[in-house]
């Protein structure tokens, strides 16, 4: 995959900035809206929801104040990747929901400890954050000194507890695509980071990509 280093004027990218920005910051207010029309929810949903719209807010502050990238990936498909990696998941709230007690109990621990662990990995990603591959830094700290991608694996713990919420099997079809997207982001993030930060490869030669001994 070939890279290009950026050329966009600054004006632009602080557009886009703001821009993207002010989309985070929409979805944390539907967030909080929902969050006031459903007070009768159990709390580890409430609690959940909490963690979500903390998680865009985040975003949003991120993503406007984010350090210049040293270059981006080329092409239209990695860019695809990480829309659709980003947004599939909201289809599966469509599908209806499971009125079982243990899948909804799995359902909220798995979304509840999912965005926990994001929030503490865009903590630790800080200013490095963008849904598109671009290189800034190699971050090493908190998760990341244990495994390559802590964020991704987040993001499937939560969307694991959607589809328990909603288990039919186009909701598991919808996971193992997801999963599959996520699996062409990283290898697309692998690449650019590899190319353009020199201490990437020591740095991925001692740690797996998401699962310990499995990736």
């Amino acid at each position: 995959m070939s890279t290009v280093a950026l050329s966009k004027t600054s004006s632009y990218d602080r557009t886009m900035q703001l821009f993207g920005g002010m989309w985070f910051m929409l979805l944390a207010l539907g967030v909080a809206f929902s969050i006031g029309s459903s007070a009768d929810k159990p709390w580890p949903s409430l609690l959940s929801s909490v963690c979500l719209g903390t998680f865009y807010v985040l975003l949003a502050l991120l993503t406007m104040t984010r350090s210049p990238a040293k270059a981006q990936a080329d092409g239209v498909l990695p860019r695809i990747a990480a829309f659709v990696g980003t947004y599939m998941p909201w289809t599966i709230a469509f599908f209806g929901k499971t009125d079982q007690a243990l899948p909804n109990l799995a359902s909220t621990a798995c979304v509840l400890i999912g965005m926990i662990m994001m929030l503490i990995t865009i903590r630790h990603l800080g200013r490095s954050f963008s849904l598109v591959p671009q290189a800034r830094n190699v971050v090493q700290t908190g998760p990341y000194r244990w495994i390559k991608h802590p964020l991704y694996l987040a993001e499937e713990i939560a969307v694991l507890g959607v589809v328990l919420r909603n288990p039919t099997p186009l909701t598991a079809v919808l996971l193992v695509l997801h999963i599959g997207v996520q699996v062409c982001r990283i290898l697309y993030e692998e690449d650019l980071l590899r190319r353009n930060c020199p201490e990437y490869s020591s740095y991925e030669a001692s740690r797996w990509r998401v699962v310990p001994y499995v990736w």
